[in-house]
């Protein structure tokens, strides 16, 4: 039976996606979602999209026991997906923060409340999936690289624009590259103005990894997993096998790492 409903609220998507409780966050076939979704975020400023999509989640997927929440978009859109079921009474919902905890998991980072509350997701996540020293990549709007120990201490991370902001705000910021794409292709060096572009940004996102990894061996905790989702994820995948790093991509890393927590809240919620 599908009981857990969650919502990953991101900068650009809404994602959602409903579990069985005889299915675990540490599985890692394809099939783990019963029901899953995407749409624009945009489209909740709509009132007639926020009907239609509450009617579609609610004449497709069960009742659920327990609803679960992300949110890093502005706190209005988390308003909003909220009213979509307030005929759901009775139903917990349970948001999740950076400052969330979680059992045998710990952030060194100095000030949890200003953890983005989708890296904290997605590094429960990778905790669900190994215990090895990991790099957590969420390619999205922005792209998030956190390092996470063997020990389950979070050691904190890096975010850069994501490739297609990265390549916006450099077009949107001068004069003479805004040229038309030719398709010509530079497979790791720009020979074109628009392959240069796309090139640089990859390039960067790659540096930012490679520094990454060498960071973690310095600290004596050579990274062994990459985990990496989010709309670019494919891309970068590529670019890392062409540079003989082995990365894994795991859809729905954020969902994942919601569920695992939700769990746990429930688990000791009273009957």
């Amino acid at each position: 039976m599908s009981d857990i409903l969650l919502f990953d609220i991101g900068n650009s998507r809404l994602k959602w996606a409903c579990v069985g409780a005889n299915h675990d966050p540490s599985e890692r076939h394809k099939k783990i979602w019963d029901y899953s979704g995407a749409i624009d975020l945009k489209l909740l400023d709509s009132k007639e999209h926020r009907a239609e999509l509450a009617h579609y989640i609610k004449s497709t997927i069960p009742k659920p026991v327990v609803i679960g929440i992300c949110c890093v978009a502005a706190e209005s859109y988390y308003e909003l997906l909220q009213e979509l079921f307030g005929d759901w009474q009775g139903i917990p919902t349970l948001r999740i923060f950076g400052n969330s905890e979680y059992p045998q998991l710990r952030t060194q980072y100095q000030n949890t409340q200003t953890l983005g509350a989708d890296r904290w997701a997605a590094i429960i996540a990778a905790r669900q999936l190994s215990r090895d020293n990991s790099l957590v990549i969420c390619a999205g709007t922005a792209t998030t690289i956190d390092f996470l120990g063997s020990n389950g201490v979070h050691h904190g991370g890096w975010i850069i624009p994501g490739v297609s902001l990265m390549r916006n705000s450099l077009l949107d910021h001068t004069a003479r590259l805004d040229v038309p794409r030719d398709g010509i292709q530079g497979h790791g060096i720009g020979l074109s103005t628009p392959s240069a572009i796309d090139e640089g940004c990859l390039l960067a996102h790659a540096g930012a990894i490679l520094s990454a990894l060498e960071f973690a061996k310095q600290k004596n905790q050579a990274v062994s997993r990459i985990w990496i989702d989010g709309g670019h994820a494919d891309t970068l995948l590529a670019r890392l096998s062409e540079m003989n790093i082995k990365a894994e991509k795991i859809s729905g890393l954020v969902l994942r790492g919601l569920w695992a927590w939700v769990k746990t809240k429930n688990e000791l919620a009273p009957n």
